[in-house]
């Protein structure tokens, strides 16, 4: 029988640093079944933002009139396979006849392309800095630039100050040149997260955000965002555990390390990636075979999520930060040294996000996980991360 292929979708930041398009991939060209319908038919799909634009691979494309296909760009390479040229020729001539919008991604032996000839060219960042700002400048007068692989925060930096609307996230699992040791707030969110990883009781917990004022603006912004959306906004921490419960809101309490501890005008987007793998963790880990032998499984899993950019945010090593956070021994072993099942599921997102796909599909594989279950995970945890937005 033959097995769908894996879809890997990567969220592209827009210019305000918040997701704004998506990217699908596959680890291989070869797919024995089209994985598309899979994805246009989802229930998830429904509560995605409306006006996001998906990028899909011009080889899983056979049918365009697909829910997704009015808000979808069909992304092409600028050297196809040679097996695949003639069936891709076909393909984009009637893609161009029924003014489908078309991308294109750029190889470096490839001249780029003639500004309007693509609605959306996807270029690398190493092959951007080849370039000079005015070529740029000039593509992007008619066509939309997407940036892409990009290894550095002064990449980013330097593909959004020349004409780059959208980006891929690679860099943020790196730490930023400029990146300064933890704030005194975030001192405290270490000490803060020490309580909750031991279980403190609610006194201990509202003692740290009597001493840190910025805190309790920080978490009432943040359960009040749209991924909560509250009847009524909820205006105090003691409101917050009466209606969250104990559970609910420890998650906001490990999700709040990463908002913007100040005026919220500056959105981190690590906070959606953390929120977003966290949930990813969590619905994967039920799915592992064979099912991990731990208490509170779910749980463990949203937090080795959640807290595996700690190192990145705090640029401080994993194991000086865990010598600080009483955490179980699975949940410490798997951020330490990706070590046990759920260490082998952070491995398999992070190369998904790392866009090492092949590694990514094989450590799935492994984990007894199958491409129904994976693109359904993803889904859920983007749209719920999605819309995480403390800072409107």
């Amino acid at each position: 029988m033959a097995t769908p292929c894996f879809l890997f979708i990567h969220p592209l930041l827009g210019k305000d640093d918040v997701w704004s398009a998506y990217l699908v991939e596959t680890a291989t060209q070869e797919c024995v079944t089209n994985p598309l319908a899979a994805l246009c038919e989802h229930p998830q799909l429904a509560g995605f933002d409306q006006r996001h634009t998906w990028f899909l691979p011009a080889h899983i494309c056979t049918n365009t009139d697909a829910p997704i296909a009015e808000r979808s760009v069909i992304v092409f390479p600028a050297k196809p396979a040679v097996e695949h040229a003639a069936r891709v020729t076909y393909l984009e001539e009637q893609l161009r006849k029924a003014s489908h919008k078309l991308g294109l991604v750029t190889h470096p032996e490839v001249k780029l392309p003639t500004s309007g000839t693509w609605d959306y060219v996807l270029i690398d960042a190493s092959l951007a800095r080849t370039q000079s700002p005015y070529a740029l400048i000039g593509l992007a007068s008619r066509s939309t630039l997407v940036g892409q692989r990009i290894q550095s925060h002064a990449d980013h930096a330097w593909l959004k100050a020349n004409a780059c609307s959208l980006s891929t996230t690679e860099y943020l699992s790196t730490r930023a040149s400029d990146s300064q040791k933890a704030d005194t707030t975030r001192v405290k969110m270490l000490e803060l997260l020490s309580l909750i990883a031991d279980d403190a009781d609610n006194h201990a917990l509202e003692e740290i955000f009597r001493q840190e004022a910025k805190l309790s603006y920080s978490l009432l912004r943040l359960v009040n965002s749209a991924a909560m959306a509250p009847r009524n906004p909820i205006t105090s921490f003691s409101q917050a555990i009466n209606l969250l419960g104990r559970r609910q809101l420890q998650r906001w309490l490990q999700l709040l390390v990463y908002a913007d501890p100040n005026d919220g005008q500056h959105p981190n987007p690590l906070l959606q990636k953390a929120a977003a793998r966290g949930r990813q963790m969590e619905i994967l880990a039920t799915r592992l075979v064979p099912t991990p032998e731990m208490e509170h499984l779910q749980d463990a899993a949203f937090m080795v999520g959640t807290f595996s950019l700690l190192n990145v945010l705090l640029s401080m090593a994993t194991k000086e930060i865990l010598m600080q956070l009483p955490l179980a021994e699975p949940v410490s072993a798997a951020l330490a040294e990706h070590a046990g099942p759920l260490g082998q599921l952070l491995s398999a997102i992070e190369a998904a996000e790392a866009r090492d796909l092949p590694l990514a599909e094989r450590l799935l594989k492994a984990l007894g996980i199958d491409s129904a279950h994976h693109l359904d995970a993803q889904l859920t945890a983007f749209s719920w991360a999605a819309r995480i937005r403390p800072n409107n």
